[in-house]
């Protein structure tokens, strides 16, 4: 996706959805609605959400199994899943089926990453916003990230702000409350400080958005920092080396996500196995695998 030069002929990824019935809009908005209003209430300073990241359907009830409040999808590893390379590669399509198959396999609210919307334009990522409430989710990320190639890293602020008007306005428009969670790049780019951060978050949250996440930021003294300069729940991604989600609720975060990091790890794991068997001949990688019953039983669950 570029923001230089003029789009002659529209690419796959970023055609309005075709919506097939399966993905059309809910009967029962009220049902949505209530599962919205539950979703927003997870996020208290100081009692975070936690969420580790599910990928697809088996993922996905693995992460409610072990007890999540919610599940939300992490664009990376969904993108892998499907064959493709994350970074506004995947099709919008293909993207929120996934989300569909999702949201469909649990008890719980589900929250998509829609990385930069999945469309050109604000009108567009509107569309997405409605595509995502179809498929029966009722939060998104959205990011400022740039993925074109370019030297600019980061959309422009008030374009974004756009952007997330443009998703606020089209979930008012169906009637459910959508959490809008407005990813800020600054620190996982290198590209501002505390104080740019603050400014964008400023912005996306009078734009209509609800939490604000930053990636990339992780330290207790920046943390500290954004949570008590961010007017609305602050979402911080971690993984080894960060701080823990008692030492991050202390400092009033309302939102912990460990992004594409638990599929990384089921990757390497693949990974792991394969050499093992391949260069040495033994299965020892093997030893901890989630026992073939229950897995299978997990899937064969209604949800």
């Amino acid at each position: 996706m570029t923001n230089t030069e003029p789009l002659t002929t529209t690419p796959d990824r970023l055609r309005p959805p075709t919506t097939p019935d399966r993905l059309r809009p809910p009967g029962d908005t009220d049902r949505l609605r209530a599962t919205a209003l539950a979703f927003r209430a997870l996020h208290v300073p100081g009692r975070p959400l936690v969420l580790p990241n599910a990928w697809d359907t088996v993922s996905a009830r693995i992460v409610a199994e072990a007890g999540a409040a919610a599940v939300a999808t992490s664009s990376a590893g969904l993108a892998w899943a499907l064959g493709a390379p994350d970074g506004d590669r995947l099709d919008r399509e293909s993207a929120l089926a996934a989300v569909a198959r999702i949201a469909a396999a649990v008890d719980v609210p589900a929250s998509a990453d829609i990385e930069s919307g999945y469309a050109p334009d604000a009108a567009g990522v509107g569309d997405t916003a409605r595509a995502v409430l179809a498929a029966g989710a009722v939060g998104v990320n959205i990011e400022d990230a740039l993925y074109d190639g370019g030297s600019v890293p980061l959309r422009p602020a008030a374009e974004q702000a756009g952007r997330i008007a443009a998703v606020r306005a089209a979930a008012d428009a169906v009637g459910v409350p959508l959490f809008v969670n407005a990813r800020v790049d600054t620190f996982l780019r290198g590209t501002g400080d505390v104080r740019e951060t603050l400014e964008r978050a400023a912005a996306f949250l009078a734009a209509g958005a609800d939490g604000v996440f930053v990636p990339g930021a992780a330290d207790p003294a920046t943390v500290r920092a954004l949570v008590g300069g961010i007017e609305g729940p602050l979402n911080i991604m971690v993984g080894p080396g960060a701080p823990t989600v008692a030492e991050l609720a202390a400092l009033g975060v309302a939102r912990i996500s460990v992004g594409s990091g638990i599929a990384q790890a089921a990757h390497a794991l693949v990974r792991s196995a394969a050499r093992e068997l391949l260069d040495t001949g033994t299965y020892e990688t093997l030893a901890d695998g989630f026992d073939y019953g229950r897995l299978n039983a997990l899937l064969g669950q209604r949800s």
